[in-house]
């Protein structure tokens, strides 16, 4: 049987390149999506092409959602090799500390952070039925604490204290999920895909979705002495 591979918010943008590509390769893919109509969609795309893709519903902020994923993926394949934590959202609302909407920041953590680590434990279980599981966290750079406090960094007036604590939380949960899993052979690893251009960002980004999901394609088909607990970009280790 294929591997089988769960990426979150799946339906576009990087979620969806990394669905496509990771099917293109013989895995058999789950694209995790909040809206039903756009998921399907999403899945119907990829299945023009040949490729086995399935949408799933699944809403980090919707505990029924995941756990029914969970149910649906123990009943049809009884294990998951694959899980990349890839949705998330940004708030025009955000910003720096002392103007942030709280109700933005808020939103921000508990879709980013709280959702996905959410996911994670509800679907943990599934990935230890693996060979040897993979976790890719979407991460980004501004979730750093060493550029952030750089002034010299490139993006250091790039200041949206919700976003950027969600990612720099979830790089915590990488952290702290690899050390819990060091004794077996999943691997968990933060990734930086770089400034690509997406609806996250009203398509400002320099990159194109291609070269966005390069460094999560990487982590999540690591060979089995793949590092784990790590941040890492394209051209290499990122800094916390």
């Amino acid at each position: 049987m294929p591997k089988v591979a769960l990426i979150t918010g799946a339906n576009k943008g990087i979620g969806f390149e990394v669905a496509r590509r990771l099917a293109g390769s013989g895995l058999t893919v789950l694209l995790g999506a909040r809206n039903a109509e756009l998921g399907h969609e999403a899945a119907a795309k990829m299945k023009r092409e040949n490729l086995d893709a399935r949408f799933v519903e699944l809403d980090l902020l919707r505990e029924e959602t995941i756990e029914a994923a969970s149910v649906l993926i123990e009943k049809d394949f009884q294990r998951l090799d694959i899980l990349i934590n890839n949705a998330g959202i940004a708030d025009p609302s955000d910003g720096l500390p002392s103007t942030a909407s709280f109700a933005a920041v808020r939103r921000t953590l508990e879709t980013n952070f709280l959702g996905t680590l959410a996911v994670t434990q509800v679907l943990l279980p599934l990935l230890k039925k693996a060979e040897a599981g993979r976790i890719v966290n979407v991460s980004s750079s501004l979730g750093s604490l060493t550029h952030q406090g750089n002034p010299a960094w490139s993006s250091a007036s790039t200041k949206f204290i919700g976003y950027s604590a969600s990612k720099a939380a979830l790089n915590m949960l990488t952290v702290h999920l690899a050390y819990e899993l060091r004794d077996t052979a999943i691997r968990v690893n933060s990734a930086n895909p770089g400034y690509t251009a997406t609806d996250l960002n009203q398509h400002r980004g320099h990159q194109t979705v291609a070269e966005g999901a390069e460094e999560i394609l990487r982590l999540a088909l690591l060979p089995v002495d793949g590092p784990t607990g790590g941040f890492f970009e394209k051209s290499g280790p990122e800094p916390w």
